[in-house]
C-alpha cells in the first residue's frame, strides 16, 4: 500500500475543477494545523484551554455574520452543505405538519436545475415524515433562469421551496431580489432555502435583509477542508435539530464542534472582510480571467458552444461542449495534460447527459459533451497564463491525431492504420483504415459519433470505401432520416449514395469471392484485402456479416479471415434475440451454422453492441459459456429444439428503459492480476523482458508524452485498437509478458480482461494507473 506522503499532485499540474471542490488555502490550513498542536481545547470546557478554543468558535461565526451579513438569525457549524440542506428542509416540513389538512393539493418546489441533494433529500423525508406533498420542479428558460410565472401558480400551495444562489454546473446565478418578490407576493408565509454554496465568496450577500429562511454553505468549496460547512437559519425561522446530544451550537446541533475546521474558515473569512489583502479577487478580474480562457478555447476549438449565458453566470465557471468531440475525449486529453476539469457526462460507457442542461432544453450533443471549466476567486493572474498555455499545447494533440481539423496543411501526423472500435453507449461502430491505399470503412455508424469519421475522413483525405450496417430494424428502415450511414453517404461521397447502395449500404459490385463452403458471395477490395458480404438473417430480416481478409484466386478461406462483423448474431456474452419485431428464429438457426462454416473457430468476431467492454469474441469462446451456441455447433440441437431453448432464453432478457438488451448476457472475466503501484518498481525490475503498454488514446498519449515506465519503454496501444492489437499478435500469446496502464486503471483493466480471455497468459494492469505512479 503506498504511504499517504507518496500521493502528491503531478508537477505543473493545472486545477481548474474549484466548483467540485478546492485546494486549501495555505492560511486556511496553517489555521487548521495550528488549532490541532496548539488550541485543542473543547469549546465546552470552562477552563482556559477551553475557553481559548471558545474564542475560535465564537469569533469565526462574528466573521461569518459578517462575510454573508447576517447581523441576526443564527449561525450554525455544520458537516457541510448536505447537512445544512438535511437540517433545513426537515425543520421546514417538520414545521409543515399541521399544514397540509389546510393546503389543498401541497407542493414542494425545487429548482429544475438544483444540486441533486435538494430534490433527492425533499423526496426522502417527505415520505419518511409522512407529508405526502408533491415534490415538483420549478421549469428553468434557456438561459436556467427559474420560470417565474410558473412560481406564482403554485407557490400559494408549497409547503416549502427550494432555489440556489448559483448553479454548480454552469454558474448561472438567480436575481435573488426578484424571486424573492415573486415568492412572497404569492406566499409570505412559505419556508424558501436558497443554496448558498457557490455564491460565498463569489456574489455579495446581504442575507439578513432578506426573507430567505435558511441558507447552507460549506467550506471546501472556497478554499477550506472538507468536513465543515455552515447554516443560516433565518430569526424566528421553525428549526428542528437533526443531531441530538449533548446540546452544543446552543442545543442547535450537538456534537464537539470540529474546531480545526472552524479555525480554517476564521482565515478564510479574515481575508475575505480584509479590504487591503488582495487574495480574494474582484469581479472585474475575474470576469477578464474568464474572457482570456474563453478566446483560447475559442481558438483552440472552433466548433465550441458555451451552454450558460456569460451575463448571468459567475466569472468562474464556463461550461462548454465541443461539436464532434465527447466529454470524455476532451477531459481524457486535459486529464493527460495535467488539466484538471470536469466532465458533464459519466466516463464510463454508459453514456449519459447533464441534467442541469436537460431542463435548460440544450441538445442532446450539448447535454452529453459538456465540460465545466471552473477557477476560484483567489485564482491569480500566472495560473490564468499557465493554464491557456497548456490548453493550447494539448489541442494540438488532437489536431495531430484527427480528432480536430487544422487550418495548417500537413499539420497532422497521425498514422492511423487498421482497426478500431468506437464506442458510444453499448453500441460499438467498426472503423477499418488501409493506410498504404489511403481507404476507409465504417460499419455499423452511430449517429453521435459521425462527427469524429467526417472529421477523419477529411484530415487524412482518406477515400471512403463503404458506409455499412450490419442490420437495421423494421423502425429504422421507415425512418429514413435517423439512418446515420445514409447521412454519412451522401456527406461523404456522392457516389455511394442511396441509389448506388442497397438498404444496408452495400455498393453494387461486379466483385464476386468464394467462400471456403464453395458459395460465392459479393466483395469489395480495400487495399490488399478485400470485405465479403455474407447474409445471415435471424436477428432481423436483413442482418448480414461482413467478413474483411486477403482472398486468394478469388476464394477467401477460413485462416484468411481477419474479422468478421457479426452485428448482433453473435455477442459476447449471447446470440441476438430473436423475438423482435421482423425476427426469424428458425433462420436464426441456419446462420449460426453458416458461420462456423465459413470461419475458423478463432476468427475474431465484432460486435454491434459490447455490453462488458471485452472489444470482440470467437464462436470457441462464446460456446464455452453458452450451452444453447455449442449444442448448434456440435450438431447437438435440431432447428425446432432451437427454436423453443431460444424462445425461453430471450424471455430472460432484462428489459431497459434506456437501452433494451439486443441479446441475453451472460457476463464473461477472467481475474486480473493486479500490480499495484508501490509494487510497480520492483516487478518491472524482477520482469526486464515485459512490455509496457499505455492504453489511453494517442492525443492523450501526445498530450504528455511519458517514453519509459523506470526502464521500460512504453508502448501506446491505444484501447480502441485493442481487437486489431489480439489479432496482430496473437502469435505472442504464450510467450510475451504485457502490463498495461492508462490515467486511472479503469481502461487498462479492460484491456487485460479482454488479453486474458483472449488466451494470452501473461498480462497484467495497475490499479489507479498514472494517477497512483509518480
Amino acid at each position: 500500500m503506498l504511504n499517504l506522503t507518496d500521493i502528491q499532485p503531478q508537477a505543473d499540474e493545472i486545477y481548474l475543477d474549484n466548483n467540485a471542490t478546492t485546494p486549501v488555502l495555505p492560511q486556511a490550513a496553517d489555521a487548521a494545523i495550528h488549532t490541532m498542536n496548539l488550541c485543542y481545547g473543547n469549546p465546552s470546557s470552562s477552563h482556559m484551554t477551553g475557553l481559548k478554543a471558545k474564542y475560535i468558535l465564537e469569533s469565526t461565526r462574528t466573521l461569518a455574520r459578517q462575510v454573508i451579513g447576517a447581523n441576526s438569525g443564527e449561525i450554525i457549524f455544520t458537516s457541510g452543505a448536505t447537512e445544512g440542506i438535511q437540517t433545513s428542509i426537515i425543520s421546514a416540513l417538520n414545521a409543515s405538519r399541521n399544514k397540509t389538512s389546510t393546503v389543498a393539493n401541497p407542493v414542494l418546489l425545487y429548482g429544475a436545475t438544483e444540486h441533486k441533494a435538494v430534490p433527492e433529500t425533499l423526496k426522502h423525508w417527505n415520505a419518511m415524515l409522512n407529508i405526502n406533498a408533491e415534490v415538483v420542479a420549478i421549469p428553468v428558460d434557456e438561459r436556467g433562469i427559474l420560470d417565474h410565472e410558473f412560481i406564482t401558480r403554485h407557490a400559494h400551495r408549497a409547503l416549502m421551496i427550494c432555489t440556489m444562489v448559483a448553479n454548480n454546473e454552469t454558474g448561472v446565478f438567480q436575481d435573488l431580489g426578484k424571486l424573492e418578490q415573486v415568492i412572497r407576493d404569492s406566499n409570505p408565509d412559505v419556508l424558501w432555502m436558497v443554496d448558498c454554496v457557490q455564491g460565498l465568496g463569489k456574489i455579495d450577500l446581504d442575507i439578513a435583509n432578506t426573507t430567505i429562511d435558511y441558507a447552507p454553505f460549506s467550506g471546501h468549496k472556497l478554499y477550506g477542508p472538507k468536513g465543515i460547512g455552515m447554516l443560516y437559519v433565518r430569526e424566528n425561522a421553525p428549526y428542528t435539530p437533526i443531531i441530538a446530544g449533548g446540546g452544543q451550537e446552543s442545543g442547535l446541533r450537538s456534537g464537539t464542534e470540529n474546531l480545526p475546521g472552524i479555525a480554517s474558515l476564521n482565515a478564510i473569512f479574515k481575508l475575505l472582510v480584509d479590504d487591503n489583502d488582495d487574495t480574494f479577487k474582484s469581479h472585474e478580474v475575474l470576469c477578464g480571467y474568464r474572457q482570456q480562457l474563453a478566446t483560447t478555447l475559442n481558438k483552440a476549438f472552433p466548433n465550441i458552444v458555451y451552454n450558460h449565458d456569460f451575463s448571468c453566470s459567475l466569472p468562474t465557471t464556463l461550461n462548454f461542449s465541443v461539436k464532434g468531440l465527447a466529454s470524455k475525449d476532451i477531459m481524457d486529453l486535459f486529464d493527460a495534460a495535467r488539466i484538471r476539469v470536469s466532465s458533464g457526462s459519466a466516463c464510463s460507457s454508459k453514456v449519459t447527459g447533464s441534467f442541469v442542461l436537460d431542463a435548460m432544453g440544450k441538445p442532446k450533443w450539448q447535454s452529453e459533451g459538456a465540460i465545466r471549466l471552473s477557477f476560484g476567486p483567489a485564482q491569480t493572474q500566472e495560473e490564468i497564463d499557465r493554464a491557456c498555455g497548456a490548453i493550447e499545447s494539448a489541442v494540438v494533440a488532437m489536431q495531430h491525431h484527427c480528432l480536430l481539423m487544422t487550418d495548417a496543411d500537413g499539420e497532422s501526423d497521425a498514422n492511423v492504420d487498421g482497426l478500431q472500435q468506437w464506442v458510444y453507449g453499448n453500441q460499438v461502430t467498426w472503423c477499418y483504415v488501409d493506410q498504404s491505399s489511403r481507404q476507409i470503412l465504417l460499419i455499423d455508424p452511430i449517429a453521435e459519433l459521425s462527427d469524429r469519421f467526417q472529421t477523419l475522413v477529411n484530415c487524412r483525405n482518406f477515400t471512403v470505401v463503404g458506409v455499412l450496417n450490419t442490420h437495421l430494424h423494421q423502425q429504422q428502415l421507415a425512418e429514413d432520416e435517423n439512418d446515420c450511414s445514409l447521412m454519412l453517404r451522401t456527406v461523404m461521397n456522392d457516389a455511394m449514395q442511396e441509389s448506388n447502395v442497397d438498404a444496408l449500404g452495400w455498393p453494387n459490385t461486379e466483385i464476386s469471392i468464394q467462400l471456403e463452403n464453395g458459395q460465392q458471395v459479393s466483395a469489395v477490395k480495400i487495399g490488399d484485402r478485400v470485405i465479403a458480404k455474407l447474409d445471415l438473417p435471424g436477428h432481423t430480416e436483413n442482418s448480414r456479416a461482413y467478413l474483411l481478409g486477403n482472398a486468394v484466386d478469388g476464394v477467401l478461406r477460413k485462416d484468411a479471415i481477419d474479422y468478421v462483423f457479426a452485428g448482433d448474431l453473435i455477442q459476447i456474452g449471447g446470440i441476438g434475440r430473436s423475438d423482435l419485431h421482423g425476427s426469424l428464429p428458425e433462420t436464426l438457426y441456419d446462420s449460426i451454422r453458416l458461420l462456423a462454416q465459413v470461419t475458423l473457430p478463432d476468427t475474431l468476431l465484432c460486435p454491434a453492441h459490447d455490453y462488458q467492454q471485452l472489444f470482440s469474441t470467437t464462436l470457441s469462446l462464446e460456446a464455452k459459456s453458452n450451452p444453447l451456441l455449442r449444442k448448434i455447433l456440435e450438431n447437438q440441437l435440431s432447428k425446432q429444439e432451437f427454436v423453443f431453448e431460444k424462445a425461453q432464453l430471450d424471455k430472460t432478457i432484462q428489459q431497459s428503459e434506456d437501452e433494451p438488451l439486443c441479446g441475453l448476457i451472460v457476463q464473461q472475466n477472467k481475474a486480473l492480476i493486479d500490480v499495484y503501484p508501490d509494487q510497480l518498481q520492483k516487478f518491472l525490475a524482477d520482469n526486464a523482458d515485459i512490455q509496457v503498454i499505455d492504453v489511453r488514446e494517442p492525443h492523450e498519449f501526445e498530450a504528455h508524452r511519458r517514453e519509459y515506465l523506470d526502464e521500460q519503454k512504453i508502448v501506446n496501444l491505444p484501447l480502441t485498437r485493442i481487437t486489431d492489437f489480439i489479432h496482430r499478435f496473437t502469435g505472442e500469446k504464450a510467450q510475451t509478458k504485457f502490463i498495461c496502464i492508462c490515467r486511472s486503471g479503469s481502461r487498462s483493466g479492460a484491456a487485460a480482461n479482454a488479453l486474458k480471455r483472449m488466451d494470452f497468459e501473461h498480462v497484467y494492469h495497475v490499479p489507479g494507473g498514472f494517477a497512483l505512479v509518480n
